[in-house]
């Protein structure tokens, strides 16, 4: 099967790649507009094409002609640009993968669409007052209620854009045939997640910060206490199961939405803070090492105006079981830990140090 990776330069497309391409089933092709991750990955058979989707249509309309399946990975998936720059983020998330949409239609090619969990956007317990950690609502991909918040709080632009890419994938698959398979991620974390904001201007999401924190001594900040939850998914789980819904087997991914995350592997951005500082004191910390501040800050400050954040996300994968015998194995612990223990070794090597041996 050939196989097309847009958007292949991020976290998960590297990680997406480098799994195919060990696996050796199978010609892929990894698109981006830039290849920084993907020159970590040491394989000969690494095809990689540099293309803009918002400029080189002619181009990218070629690409899809000439693969079976096309995976859309292509977004703009950074909290701090939500706020930033909601008319960007629409742009890309929206209008420029909607022309992939469009391309894998006119040419009757199969679409693995990558969306994200906010699309469920905030609990309905949050909305009629009740405390999110006495209700678990696990999310069902058929079933559950997309709700947003308002439109003041304009950091909904991402997920609504997701969420409207998704109803017209839908519609296309509807009135006019399309295949498709759509995935929402819930918290991946792995090697390659992000940069730290100590090497590389700009604002990663909490992982990094927290690393940097370590590494660096910057505060480890909590926006608005670290009161919301999540549940992380380690990258190599998540990769098996994309896997799973590319190879398609039997049809069963036709039209089909995914949760891919890991349940139980939930807690407190606080909780988070503290277990990872207990990691690195345990197994990575060294002579002069600093030792950073836990620190609370205001969404406004940390983030400005128009921030508001999903209370709760916890993903019912039941049909992933199902239809793909699918199971996350790795731990919360060990989704940490292993996360922690290649930045740190990176950093060493920054260093000219040796690898820290856990």
């Amino acid at each position: 099967m050939k196989i097309l990776l847009l958007g292949a330069g991020g976290f998960i497309g590297v990680n997406l790649t480098e799994r195919l391409l060990k696996d050796g089933v199978h010609e892929v092709t990894a698109v981006d507009i830039y290849k920084d991750k993907l020159n970590e990955i040491e394989d000969p058979n690494l095809k990689y094409v540099e293309l803009d989707i918002c400029t080189d249509e002619a181009a990218l309309e070629q690409a899809v002609i000439d693969h079976d399946v096309i995976v859309d990975l292509v977004a703009f998936a950074n909290p701090a640009l939500y706020v930033e720059d909601p008319l960007g983020v629409f742009e890309l998330n929206f209008i420029e993968n909607l022309k992939i949409v469009e391309l894998c239609s006119k040419h009757s090619k199969r679409i693995v669409q990558f969306s994200t969990c906010e699309v469920y956007g905030r609990t309905s317990a949050s909305t009629v007052g009740w405390d999110p950690k006495d209700h678990p609502q696990p999310f069902v991909e058929d079933e559950t209620p997309l709700i947003m918040g308002p439109i003041k709080n304009h950091r909904w632009i991402y997920a609504s854009a997701k969420q409207l890419l998704e109803r017209v994938l839908h519609a296309y698959g509807i009135q006019k045939g399309l295949n498709y398979s759509i995935i929402r991620p819930f918290n991946f974390v792995g090697p390659r997640i992000d940069f730290l904001p100590s090497e590389q201007a700009g604002n990663p999401r909490v992982f990094s910060h927290f690393m940097n924190g370590l590494l660096y001594g910057t505060p480890m900040q909590l926006v608005d206490g670290g009161g919301n939850f999540r549940a992380y998914t380690y990258i190599d789980d998540a990769v098996d199961c994309i896997v799973r819904i590319l190879e398609n087997k039997d049809g069963k991914c036709d039209r089909q939405i995914f949760n891919i995350g890991k349940p139980d592997n939930e807690l407190t951005i606080a909780e988070l803070a503290e277990l990872m500082k207990k990691i690195f004191n345990e197994h990575f910390r060294q002579d002069g090492d600093p030792d950073p501040e836990i620190v609370d800050v205001s969404a406004e400050e940390f983030y400005g105006e128009g921030y508001e954040d999903c209370d709760r996300r916890i993903a019912n994968i039941d049909k992933a079981r199902e239809l793909l015998g699918w199971e996350p194995e790795y731990s919360t612990y060990d989704v940490i830990f292993k996360t922690m223990e290649y930045f740190v070794n990176k950093h060493r090597a920054k260093q000219g140090e040796a690898p820290v041996e856990a």
